[in-house]
Parts: C-alpha cells; structure tokens; sequence
C-alpha cells in the first residue's frame, strides 16, 4: 500500500489529476449502510498481476500509469479517472489469451478510460500486458467508507457489507471489488474508499 501510495503521488502531481471522470451509475435503493446501483457500460484499461493482494494495487497502477502517460502508440495522454478497481482475476470477465494466466490467480486493476474515448478510438497500448476492454455494467451493491488502504480497513467493510446484503435478502453473484478514489495526500479521514458487490 505504501508504494501504491508513492505511486499515486506521481500522478497527483500532473494536471491531468483535475476533474477527475468517474462510472456513470443510478442508485436504485439505499440501504442502511449500503447503496444498490446500476452501472453504466464503460470502457476500461486493465492487467493482470500476481499479487499478493496488498500489493496488486501497485502492481498495475504503475503498468497502466504507463500507458495513460503516453506509453502507446501515439504517445497520447489520457486523462485520469475515478476509481482505481482492483478485483480476483477469477471473478473478472476475460478474453481467452488473459483466462489462460487465471490459473495462477491474481488480480486485475482497472482504469476507466474516459468517456470520450470508445475502444475504436483508444490508442493501443506499447505494453503487451494492459488490455482494452468494454466492461458490460451491472447492478453492485456499494459500501462507501473512509479511512487508511490498509487490508485490515477493507476486510472489515467487505464484513459489514455482506452481513448487510445478506440481511436485506439480496444474493451477491461474485467476489468484491475493491475501489480506491482519492490521491494520497487526500488525509485518511477524507478519503473516498469503496467495496462493490455483484448482484443477481
């Protein structure tokens, strides 16, 4: 986490960490301490990493900070987007050549291009590991919560949101993503941290 932090620093200080774009959604019900939601389709940079999990973050967002900073043919800048996903590569929908790497497990981190973009019109990535790729969408239920990046901090939210989804009659369909929205230097009391839940 702390070289994700480091990471992340870099990318605070271009311009493009401004007006930051992030997944169009609806919320369909609030809960108490959740939120259902419906996604919008969108277009995402993605690659998978070995992990461990505390350091899957890191892992990609150097990768994919590669290609959004001109690490593509064109050597185009793509703005920054909200937020940086990262999810079990078991759990992801994948094309074949990336479902052969599932079987050593891993994680897929995700950016969302911006919306301006399809993937026709995305430059093509210089690294052969970042992949394009149209997410479909779908219903999510949505813990929102403050606080460190720390593992500890997730687990016990992704505790609280399955108890609450359970209680509420609601059938999760697959493992969390977890959905991390602010720079570092944003304080750990200000941060705007996320766990999504598949629905059925």
């Amino acid at each position: 986490m702390k070289r994700l932090a480091a990471a992340l620093l870099l990318l605070a200080a271009t311009p493009m960490a401004q007006a930051i774009e992030e997944p169009k959604y609806t919320v369909v019900r609030a809960y108490d301490g959740f939120e259902v939601r419906d996604y919008a389709p969108y277009v995402v940079a993605e690659v998978l990493v070995p992990g461990p999990e505390a350091e899957a973050g890191n892992q990609g967002f150097r990768i994919l900070a590669g290609y959004i900073f001109g690490g593509n043919r064109g050597e185009r800048k793509i703005a920054m987007t909200a937020p940086v996903t990262q999810a079990a590569a078991t759990r992801i929908e994948m094309t074949a050549p990336v479902a052969q790497a599932e079987a050593d497990g891993g994680f897929v981190v995700q950016f969302m291009m911006p919306s301006a973009y399809t993937l026709e019109t995305l430059p093509e990535p210089l690294d052969p590991r970042v992949r394009l790729r149209q997410v479909p969408g779908g219903r999510f239920a949505v813990i929102r919560y403050s606080g460190s990046w720390s593992q500890e901090n997730y687990r016990q939210h992704l505790r609280q949101l399955a108890t609450a989804v359970d209680a509420a009659g609601l059938r999760a369909t697959g493992k969390p993503i977890y959905a991390r929205y602010n720079a570092p230097y944003v304080p750990w009391f200000l941060r705007r941290n996320e766990i999504w839940l598949p629905l059925s």
